[in-house]
């Protein structure tokens, strides 16, 4: 008798993101979109023949290199197969396939997740080796006159924004040059013109997406409205396989790129200024606070505030000036200088002055993997004297976790335009939170990934005093407790609904549900 859980699980990037949910299953029972399961031994030569895409299993040709997702900590993993699909037809195959022989899935973008799903069964994961259905060869960027643009479902936002940037059109996403824009989109989508454009999810006009049923669906607001909502900050990989998404496009604008520095010393004045200054700003400008240690920091933390600002340089100061006012000074070192639309989306993927087809990390690619053990919060209340101590403790930690490479906390600013939409209008529940913070550590590659995971969770619970549970689903973590609450709070009941409409039977069941 086939098991009445199956195990699949996603990753798109998130950005998680994201992409990117872990933890225990709901027990839904697994019937086959188009067959009841059965014991036979997986037909995997009949797979091949269905799909237009490469289908690699272990010992095959290029299966090493397939396998791989942006974080090397998962690099053990050893999927049953990886079918990088050319098609929504193909989804169609694998779904068909792994509903006939119970076989579980992985979903892969951006191959980001950070708790390792997206590698099809990495150990300590706690998933099964799985059928990967990656998206990656899905990523054309197709504008569509001068208002909206196609993209495939894996395309890497390096390639999102030299296809639209070299239109002259933009959309807000993240900075992050081999985050899949799926998992980027379906987990909400946080980015450095979240203020003045709003979530990378409220430009989306229109999903493709494989449901379980294998029907190939166009969702929008109009058509299965349920769905489209559901794709807005619901996360990846509950509801369907996403192959493209269509967005409206605003004119690029001209974005001034500015740094700040201060000594570790003025942390807490510069930290209690921030977060009355980021969230309210003008919403065409947008921060993040970081304070970082590691190998990288060798003598002290590194406090900087970076961020961008729409328009010339020339805009920028009257904006900052009232944070510096309340810092109590001006920042030890700063810089500015603004660029097209396209040259600043390449800085922030490091691909400054890299041809656009090397910016990956792929075989001739200009960037590096590097491993890397994350979790979040979503911050509602400004933190107060012993909230900023306790921050600026568990920061000071990184610099006593061996091979930390770079360890400590990030403060995304929201408010603007993402401020401005209702939390039950789409999926994504936290509009009126001041900031996404991101607890970060990379470290050397071949190092146990332990520590680090250690360092980050540890940093999350000591801030739980002040901000609480809430978490965001496109930097997920597999050790946070009740999910569903954490990263969609109110909206997870309609969420479930959605699920259960779309996906009776649990095919796309995922480690943490709804």
């Amino acid at each position: 008798m086939a098991e009445l859980t199956r195990r699949s699980v996603l990753a798109m990037g998130a950005a998680g993101a994201v992409t990117l949910l872990a933890g225990c299953a709901p027990t839904r029972p697994q019937p086959s979109p188009s067959a009841t399961p059965t014991a036979r031994r997986p037909d995997w030569a009949a797979l091949e023949r269905s799909v237009t895409g490469p289908l690699l299993r272990p010992g095959d040709t290029g299966y090493g290199r397939a396998k791989l997702t942006e974080n090397p900590a998962y690099d053990a993993a050893r999927p049953l197969a990886v079918l990088t699909v050319a098609s929504a037809a193909d989804v169609q195959a694998a779904l068909r396939f792994a509903g006939r022989y119970d076989v579980p899935l992985a979903i892969r973008s951006g191959g980001h997740s950070y708790t390792g799903f997206s590698s099809g069964g990495a150990p300590g994961t706690g998933m099964p080796a799985s059928l990967v259905i990656d998206t990656r060869n899905l990523a054309q960027v197709t504008l569509n006159g001068d208002r909206s643009a196609t993209i495939g479902a894996g395309a890497p936002l390096s390639l999102v924004y030299g296809g639209l940037g070299d239109a002259g059109r933009a959309i807000a996403a993240g900075s992050c040059a081999t985050v899949g824009v799926s998992g980027l989109t379906l987990g909400g989508g946080v980015g450095v013109m979240t203020r003045a454009y709003g979530l990378t999810c409220d430009a989306l006009k229109s999903v493709e997406i494989v449901t379980a049923d294998g029907t190939i669906r166009h969702v929008d607001a109009n058509n299965d409205s349920d769905l489209f909502w559901a794709c807005r900050g619901g996360g990846g990989g509950h509801l369907g396989v996403v192959t493209a998404l269509t967005f409206a496009t605003v004119r690029a604008p001209q974005v001034t790129m500015f740094a700040l520095s201060w000594p570790i010393e003025q942390a807490a004045a510069v930290i209690d200024a921030w977060q009355n200054w980021a969230p309210t700003a003008d919403p065409k400008l947008w921060s993040t606070l970081k304070i970082l240690g590691g190998s990288r920091h060798p003598d002290t933390l590194g406090l900087s505030v970076s961020g961008t600002w729409l328009g010339d340089e020339s805009g920028l100061d009257a904006h900052v000036a009232p944070f510096f006012d309340a810092v109590g000074s001006r920042p030890a070192s700063q810089s500015a200088g603004t660029h097209t639309y396209r040259d600043a989306m390449m800085r922030y993927a490091g691909c400054a002055g890299v041809a656009l087809d090397a910016c990956n990390t792929g075989p001739g690619g200009a960037l590096t993997r590097e491993p890397f053990a994350n979790t979040s919060h979503v911050a509602y209340d400004r933190l107060d004297a012993a909230g900023i101590d306790d921050l600026l403790a568990q920061a000071q930690a990184a610099q006593k976790v061996d091979g930390m490479v770079e360890g400590g906390v990030s403060l995304d600013a929201l408010g603007g335009a993402a401020a401005s939409v209702s939390p039950d209008a789409t999926a994504f529940v936290h509009r009126k939170a001041l900031a996404t913070v991101q607890y970060t550590s990379t470290f050397d590659t071949g190092a146990a990934a332990d520590p680090y995971f250690a360092y980050v969770r540890g940093f999350r619970e000591a801030m739980r005093p002040h901000w609480g549970d809430w978490a965001y689903v496109n930097y997920a973590d597999a050790r946070i407790d009740d999910p569903a609450t954490a990263y969609f709070g109110d909206n997870a009941p309609q969420l479930a609904a959605v699920a259960s409409k779309y996906d009776p039977e649990g095919l796309f069941t995922q480690p943490q549900g709804y």
